[in-house]
């Protein structure tokens, strides 16, 4: 029996035969249980819960460029979203996001612009513009910011990319899928959320008249385009 006993305890430790499942991405459904549970609290035992908006032209509302559209654009759209579930909760939309940037640029002012607004939540949304630097400078970038953030236990929640109309869906590794896969993989190995914009756009791929439907330009969502990001955010909310 003791013989047994020992076998299967080493069975069960074989790599790659454990019956533990990898934490993986983050649970929508459980992951920010806390902070949903906080912005029920009534006056005057609630607090003021931050969330934070880092990334690029799209958080921080450019919708036809150079109009800035920030009531419609989707950080402040799940704020509206979020009074309609939470209306004792005081919430902070704070958009550090800058159009034109990059994760590298936005991991380097990450500490002195982000970091000191203490966030209760962080969403990072990069990867449109990412396709500059490449690959591997973003996954750094993307990599250091979540260490970060994880550091002080902030829950962080990473967006792949919104539309780009020049980009050819047809072909299954274009250059937003694969920073897709990577912000995938990071959420993945960090354990933290994912909103997967992607994927959220994926029905209007097959047809650019019906993708135009939902962007104010050609890398920019409209109205239509940031609701529909706000709706895979929400997912963590309800």
């Amino acid at each position: 029996m003791k013989t047994l006993l020992v076998f299967t305890l080493l069975f069960i430790s074989l790599p790659g035969q454990s019956q533990i499942e990898k934490p993986g991405i983050a649970n929508p459904s459980t992951y920010l249980n806390d902070l949903r549970n906080e912005m029920q609290t009534e006056w005057p035992d609630n607090r003021t819960i931050n969330l934070v908006f880092h990334g690029h032209s799209v958080p921080a509302g450019y919708f036809k460029t150079p109009h800035v559209n920030t009531i419609s654009a989707y950080p402040n759209v799940v704020m509206k979203k979020l009074k309609a579930l939470y209306p004792f909760a005081v919430i902070n939309i704070i958009v550090t996001a800058i159009g034109g940037e990059n994760s590298v640029r936005g991991a380097e002012r990450f500490e002195g612009d982000v970091l000191i607004h203490k966030p209760d939540a962080l969403l990072i949304d990069y990867a449109l513009n990412d396709r500059g630097p490449g690959l591997e400078k973003s996954y750094i970038a993307w990599k250091q910011m979540i260490i970060q953030a994880k550091e002080k236990n902030i829950k962080v929640i990473l967006l792949t990319p919104s539309p780009d109309q020049r980009v050819d869906y047809s072909i299954s590794d274009n250059a937003l899928k694969k920073h897709t896969d990577q912000i995938i993989r990071l959420a993945d190995e960090h354990q933290v959320g994912l909103v997967d914009s992607y994927k959220a756009f994926e029905f209007s791929y097959i047809n650019i008249n019906v993708l135009g439907k939902y962007m104010s330009q050609v890398n920019h969502p409209n109205e239509k385009g940031h609701e529909l990001i706000a709706d895979e955010i929400m997912k963590y909310f309800r």
